[in-house]
């Protein structure tokens, strides 16, 4: 069955409650690289209860919900389904531990006409459950591979948003290596995404890996971790907005190595894996405050 471009964008999601504790926040923490050095004690109050922060990236996991386009309803071709980009804007800290609700939305539909797929763009409000507020707002690019050409079926669709912005040429301003673990997919898959793909080897290598990969929003977590450590002093509050493009799997063990423009509150990044010098993150931008 084809996509429905309107049937889609009207989609019937139901409010996400979502109770997390400060062991669900620490293993997050834990699963994105915290912890490496145990005389850091910057890092520690990301994995340590007694003054426990929440990284600002953890609100990527709450309020998700789940793999709702391999429902048969959707239409979607959910096998050739890629995650092409995230974002995330952060209104408010995370608690450490907590309730929130995560409302999520499609917003666009982007045909790139037949045999070329489709975009398909939705966000994710977090709210805290007791008092309402607003802590953030997920936004992600999924690239339909198998759903193009729907606009010629008389369905219209939506003009495609501004790209992101391109890496600059010039050498960044600042650089932050970190050396993911090789159990790092599997402490990971415990925040909530449990393809095997991640986990298991047979699985892994008739999706085309060599091995199990490492998950893209892990890699997207370990880059927020870089820019929390480089640029905003550990002070989860200071980190506004992230948000990239994934261009390449990143294999558990591998180091990761985040290139930094910096021109005042405004920051683009990219983000490599050193030992195959194949960029992973890309046209990466954030946004941190003084």
């Amino acid at each position: 069955m084809p996509i429905d471009a309107a049937k889609l964008k009207a989609w019937p999601f139901e409010p996400i409650t979502h109770t997390y504790t400060q062991r669900d926040t620490m293993l997050y923490a834990l699963g994105v690289g915290l912890g490496h050095e145990p005389l850091d004690t910057d890092a520690l109050r990301y994995v340590y209860e007694p003054q426990l922060q929440a990284l600002p990236t953890l609100a990527v996991v709450l309020g998700y919900p789940g793999f709702w386009a391999k429902d048969p309803a959707t239409g979607i071709d959910w096998v050739r389904v890629l995650h092409g980009e995230q974002s995330l804007e952060l209104f408010a800290p995370l608690p450490a531990a907590g309730t929130v609700i995560g409302t999520s939305r499609v917003t666009a539909l982007v045909d790139k006409g037949a045999g070329k797929g489709a975009l398909m763009y939705s966000e994710r409000d977090i709210s805290d459950a007791a008092s309402g507020q607003l802590l953030a707002t997920a936004r992600s690019v999924s690239f339909l591979r198998g759903d193009g050409g729907f606009s010629e079926r008389g369905q219209p669709s939506d003009p495609a948003p501004s790209p992101r912005m391109a890496t600059p040429d010039s050498p960044p301003d600042h650089v932050c290596e970190l050396t993911t673990r090789p159990e790092s997919a599997l402490i990971y898959r415990l925040s909530g995404d449990y393809n095997p793909v991640h986990a298991d080897p047979a699985v892994a290598k008739s999706a085309g890996f060599e091995r199990p990969i490492l998950h893209g929003l892990c890699s997207f977590g370990v880059t927020g971790h870089a820019l929390l450590r480089t640029l905003c002093g550990w002070d989860a509050s200071k980190l506004k907005e992230i948000g990239a493009r994934f261009s390449s799997p990143v294999y558990p063990g591998e180091t990761l190595r985040v290139e930094m423009w910096q021109r005042g509150e405004q920051v683009q990044f990219r983000t490599k894996v050193i030992e195959r010098d194949v960029v992973v993150l890309s046209h990466g931008s954030a946004r941190v405050s003084d």
